[in-house]
């Protein structure tokens, strides 16, 4: 289809970077929506008038496409390869993968497309989105066909938060990840360490001495830990395990607790605190707390001390500091294995060190499933369950690095083989437990903007960590009250 071309070359013009598959999804207020499309939905518009032109698939076949942003290009062969094998036993139905950007790259394709009535079948994308699309009226609700569905009760409750929004499931969960730290066992060797840390203390003293002057020019050449500098997704996601595992919160637990709704904010079902995404509020965002600062404090000592270094501006998910040598410590999450293990570099990894509790961020993408035909409806539910399945979750996780989202995937054969292979894999299971999401709401970038610019004004010691949060939070204010 003209689309679908259309699609591809501008993603053709675009560098396949290996990037970090979470970056957030971008709001953009209803009275601008209009004019930040208007360009693409030309191009859908003449996509239309040449569709019929175009050869279709058989009456009898139901065609359903795919848009994703997997990434690196290898995992992306993994997702092809199973889509070809649901292909080929699902003759009544035919689903087309098309790679249509990484992260960012996609938001304003698929807004101009919800708005231009040409939306996909069914989408790969990070749960944040999930109440911009449910606003926009674009979902299918998945609720009655879950209900009915035996492969649904297989997949991680764990999981579930992020697949519900205002009392609704619009999404089921395609893969999900973690963010732990890696390590490089020669330099820890090399320093005399024998022990992982386990606490932000242990942390600190460990990355002091892998900070070390290798080469004698009385600088330090080899540094104890990579810090992610920027005000995107990327170093908001992989700071706030910090912010979780200090102790603090993105919303005001005290304000939770008198509203009714779904749960989409961190692990808030362990008080019984639920809050619907629609009613959040400056009341309800919390920036300025004792977690939040106690972490942010924790990254800027580690900077001040020499301790760690930071990242190009926006590229802290890069590993070449790390498979050089220069660099002893670096977040990221599993699916960084693959790259990891084919570069032949030693490497392990540990969980988030705790604070005053274990923390972690939970990452990873939902397959959403758009309004259609019946038939396409109920075909899209039909990869649904297989992407849910046993079957496709452990080849996808032995492939790709991420994490099995269903349950009997993680106990079968083939997982506890490629787990004995990489044991790195039983570090992010373990921390499933610890995991928080990110909120859901249609405003959540928004709070990601204002988080990076807070944590980017400590790491450069422009402001102290309170004032800093203060700032971010006055603007949030501006914006929400």
């Amino acid at each position: 289809m003209v689309i679908h071309k259309w699609l591809r070359s501008l993603s053709a013009k675009r560098r396949r970077v290996a990037a970090p598959p979470l970056n957030g999804a971008i709001a953009l207020p209803r009275q601008r929506l209009t004019a930040q499309i208007l360009p693409l939905l030309a191009a859908f518009c003449l996509g239309f008038l040449l569709v019929g032109c175009q050869p279709q698939p058989p009456a009898a076949v139901t065609h359903l496409t795919l848009w994703q942003g997997v990434n690196p290009p290898p995992n992306r062969d993994v997702l092809q390869t199973l889509v070809d094998k649901f292909n080929q036993q699902h003759g009544e139905i035919y689903v087309e993968s098309l790679y249509v950007g990484q992260g960012d790259q996609q938001v304003p394709k698929i807004l101009a497309a919800v708005v231009g009535n040409a939306a996909p079948n069914m989408l790969w994308y990070a749960p944040m989105i999930t109440g911009q699309l449910v606003e926009l009226g674009a979902l299918k609700p998945l609720d009655d066909w879950l209900a009915a569905s035996p492969v649904a009760a297989e997949v991680d409750p764990a999981l579930k938060e992020s697949t519900q929004y205002d009392g609704q499931t619009w999404s089921v969960p395609f893969g999900t990840n973690n963010v732990g730290i890696y390590y490089r066992p020669s330099l820890f060797k090399a320093a005399g360490i024998e022990e992982l840390p386990k606490t932000w203390n242990e942390l600190r003293q460990v990355a002091k001495r892998l900070t070390r002057d290798t080469n004698g020019d009385g600088r330090p050449d080899q540094h104890g830990m990579l810090l992610p500098l920027g005000k995107g997704e990327w170093t908001v996601f992989t700071w706030l395990p910090f912010l979780w595992s200090g102790g603090g919160e993105l919303v005001d637990q005290t304000v939770n607790l008198e509203k009714k709704g779904t749960l989409i904010f961190g692990n808030q079902i362990r008080s019984g605190a639920v809050l619907p995404a629609s009613s959040a509020t400056s009341a309800d965002i919390n920036l300025v707390n004792a977690g939040a600062i106690a972490g942010l404090q924790f990254w800027r000592d580690l900077v001040q001390d020499g301790s760690a270094i930071l990242s190009q501006p926006e590229r802290g998910y890069e590993l070449d500091g790390f498979l050089s040598g220069k660099v002893a410590m670096q977040l990221s999450g599993p699916w960084t294995l693959g790259q990891l293990q084919s570069s032949k570099t030693d490497f392990g990894v540990f969980p988030i060190p705790k604070g005053t509790q274990q923390g972690t961020s939970t990452g990873g993408e939902n397959l959403f499933l758009f309004h259609s035909t019946p038939a396409q409806e109920r075909a899209a539910f039909t990869f649904a369950e297989y992407v849910m399945s046993e079957a496709f979750q452990t080849e996808w996780a032995i492939g790709t690095g991420y994490l099995p989202t269903n349950l009997n995937s993680r106990e079968s054969q083939a997982y506890r083989e490629f787990r004995a292979k990489q044991p790195a894999v039983d570090v992010f299971l373990s921390q499933v437990k610890y995991g928080r999401s990110r909120p859901i709401f249609p405003g959540y970038n928004r709070i990601s903007d204002q988080l990076g610019r807070a944590i980017e004004a400590t790491l450069l010691d422009r402001s102290s960590p309170e004032a800093a949060l203060s700032e971010s939070q006055h603007r949030l204010d501006l914006i929400f009250k």
